[in-house]
């Protein structure tokens, strides 16, 4: 099972200390943080496309390509790619880039994005949310089977008359996952089209999410897969510390601060500490604890989904860059090689 990090590089003013972090700064820790995931051995690491002034990454495969030349082995993947308001072309050749700087270690998580101010700062209609994304993840998917393509065009995509498009991947196709947060038609439509899933999990009881992965897996058994053979992935929110204490005391005042301003955003209730501590027990959404405590969450979800990768977002809001280096390397040298161990045996 592969274990790994994501996050959006968010920016603004600690809530702890006041102090102010500029997209500079936060994208400088960004690249170490990559490196050290690397270091310490995590398989994945993924930076989520926002286009808001409270994140630095508006464009994940430059962020990505700013580590790819000083990391070693790690999966370096969008997370994710909003398709819809983006150009498959463009998208496929920046991340066929990547993949080259990086020696055949680059992702696409193409999404429909759980954001929309990209849909009016490039020009898209939000009527077309998802029709913009099925035709373009169709020309993505077609980009990367042939290195000539012709394409018929549609509502949202010029046609292409057998041109090349340059560079190809280092491997022999970029892998393209699709991210959801739990709507059964994208599910269904990952599984049809025989691309590997990863499910968003922030809240709620993450066990009431199981039978996603089961519609998942029948439509694309429907369509002639082997849903054996289909790659799953959850994406959840979590942070580890040596104590549960430090863990808990690290994360709330980040986490709460961001959740409150979208909920605001959005009409969510303010959340509080106490809904933070239950979400943190055994049947919660948020994996933040101790080492031990962190892996046996990770083993008692995989038992539920039996997925092949875990990625966890600790960077939520603005930290201490200090405090996140620490859990960066606990989670690579305490928790995974424990949740590797259990799972082989």
């Amino acid at each position: 099972m592969e274990l790994g990090l994501y996050t959006f590089g968010d920016v603004g003013t600690d809530p702890v200390t006041g102090r102010r972090v500029a997209p500079a700064e936060r994208l400088r820790n960004l690249v170490e943080e990559i490196v050290l995931a690397d270091q310490v051995g995590l398989d994945v690491f993924g930076l989520g496309e926002h286009h808001r002034p409270d994140y630095a990454v508006s464009a994940p495969a430059v962020a990505l390509a700013a580590a790819a030349t000083q990391t070693r082995r790690i999966r370096l993947t969008s997370a994710v790619t909003v398709l819809s308001s983006d150009d498959p072309i463009r998208v496929f050749q920046q991340f066929a880039t990547l993949d080259n700087l990086s020696q055949g270690r680059a992702e696409i998580m193409a999404g429909r994005g759980s954001f929309i101010e990209s849909f009016p700062l490039f020009g898209y209609d939000l009527d077309d949310y998802d029709t913009l994304f099925a035709e373009k993840l169709q020309l993505l998917m077609q980009l990367n089977e042939s290195e000539q393509v012709s394409w018929p065009g549609g509502k949202h995509t010029p046609p292409i008359t057998g041109r090349g498009v340059y560079p190809r991947p280092y491997q022999e196709k970029l892998p393209i996952w699709i991210a959801v947060g739990g709507t059964p038609q994208s599910l269904a439509r990952a599984g049809v089209l025989n691309l590997p899933l990863a499910l968003a999990i922030i809240g709620g009881e993450p066990a009431r999410f199981a039978p996603l992965f089961n519609l998942y897996r029948q439509a694309a058994q429907r369509a002639g897969h082997d849903p054996a053979a289909l790659k799953t992935s959850i994406n959840v929110h979590g942070f580890v510390a040596t104590t549960t204490q430090e863990a808990a005391d690290t994360f709330y005042a980040p986490q709460a601060e961001v959740m409150n301003r979208i909920g605001r955003e959005r009409g969510w209730p303010p959340t509080s500490r106490q809904q933070f501590d239950v979400a943190r027990g055994p049947r919660g959404a948020l994996f933040v604890g101790s080492p031990a405590e962190v892996t046996d969450k990770i083993l008692a979800a995989h038992e539920i989904f039996r997925f092949d990768r875990f990625l966890i977002q600790m960077a939520i809001g603005v930290m201490d860059h200090i405090k996140l280096m620490k859990a960066i390397e606990i989670f690579g040298t305490r928790v995974a090689p424990e949740v590797r161990k259990a799972i082989r045996s």
